[in-house]
């Protein structure tokens, strides 16, 4: 078999062997410690342009099925595995992780130190990264070539990974409300979610205007989970639409540009938070919710205190543990919040599903 290297920008270079496509990838390297949902995350459009590296010392155990993709294709730059399973056992699947990679197109390799490699992001900060297969230059002109790749501060991702025609997922049951959802890189649990509460949801391109949004006579607007700097996209929509009190609600890039609409500046994390295993505070209850969370950006917003926005007064509503990161924000009217992590995880955790029912009884009230 050939052999593969794993190339980071500051030089520091893992040996191992392909996994999946062969060939050449470049994208920001990060880690994810989920120790499940390995196909949940590959089909997460927010992992868009990212190399990432599992935790977890055994992938591919269960194979990888028709059911369970939170889009229509793998969306990471390149894949970075311990110990690939050499045997598919689960029911459910119709083939192999391995297959799945190929046919996808997506490079990937198998190295012995993914906890060097975790432990060495940790200490530096996420940075660009290349993976080659049967490379036929040497490592020092990989290293130019990794660090001549696009950056992730100041990547203005959202468009490329959203839907092109707005889509409607209807409710299931009984029609409640309507939702207009606006895709920056939006996962098919989410939808499905609100589908389940009776809320027929109407997704809409990233370059929905709110002309667009109010098209669809919304009781409620939603902004979803994306790829890339928040600090590059527009927020003029959804000023507009807490202008009009419109109900709101964001989910991870959704809360970025939330909190940027509310005047708060966003800033990149040193390695960011990807997960399912992350510790998050509801400050007004003090519950804490195990999460799961994908984003490499936060926003910057005052703790313990509420603070002045053009819209009223806001709070931070939910804080990591592991570094206090704001996870949470809200108009203290109760019209309009968002979080960090994302309440519809698949595989898991479930915590912070009532976040849905809580929009919904936001839309209610709204109604009244």
């Amino acid at each position: 078999m050939s052999n593969a290297v794993l190339v980071l920008e500051d030089g520091r270079v893992f040996h191992g062997i392909p996994y999946g496509a062969e060939g050449e990838t470049f994208g920001e390297m990060v880690f994810n410690t989920g120790m499940t949902g390995y196909q949940e995350t590959l089909t997460d459009p927010s992992y868009h342009r990212q190399i990432v590296a599992m935790t977890a010392p055994h992938i591919g155990n269960t194979g990888v099925n028709d059911e369970d993709p939170e889009s229509s294709k793998v969306w990471v730059a390149g894949y970075v595995v311990r110990e690939p399973s050499r045997v598919v056992s689960n029911w459910r699947a119709n083939r192999s992780l391995d297959d799945y990679l190929k046919e996808q197109g997506v490079v990937g390799i198998a190295i012995t130190g993914t906890r060097a490699l975790t432990r060495h992001l940790r200490e530096r900060g996420a940075m660009r990264a290349g993976i080659f297969t049967a490379p036929s230059e040497p490592v020092e002109a990989l290293v130019e070539r990794v660090r001549r790749s696009p950056a992730m501060e100041g990547a203005d991702l959202a468009a490329e990974v959203a839907t092109r025609e707005p889509y409607v997922v209807p409710a299931i049951g009984e029609k409640r409300f309507t939702v207009a959802a606006v895709d920056l890189g939006i996962k098919g649990m989410t939808p499905h979610r609100m589908a389940e509460r009776g809320c027929e949801v109407h997704v809409l391109p990233a370059t929905a205007s709110f002309e667009d949004v109010m098209a669809v006579a919304p009781d409620g607007v939603f902004f979803s989970n994306g790829p890339g700097d928040p600090a590059t996209a527009d927020v003029t929509t959804l000023r507009e639409v807490l202008g009009a009190g419109i109900p709101f609600f964001g989910i991870c890039f959704g809360n970025q540009l939330f909190g940027r609409a509310l005047g708060l500046p966003t800033y990149k994390l040193r390695y960011g938070h990807r997960g399912v295993n992350q510790p998050v505070q509801d400050v007004r209850t003090g519950k804490v919710e195990i999460s799961a969370h994908n984003h490499g950006f936060a926003v910057q917003a005052p703790l313990g205190e509420p603070f002045d926005t053009p819209y009223g007064r806001a709070e931070v509503s939910h804080v990591n543990l592991n570094d206090q990161c704001v996870e949470g924000l809200r108009l203290l009217d109760g019209r309009a919040f968002s979080v960090q992590y994302h309440p519809e995880a698949a595989a898991g955790p479930h915590d912070a599903a009532y976040l849905f029912d809580e929009f919904c009884e936001v839309m209610s009230r709204a109604q009244a």
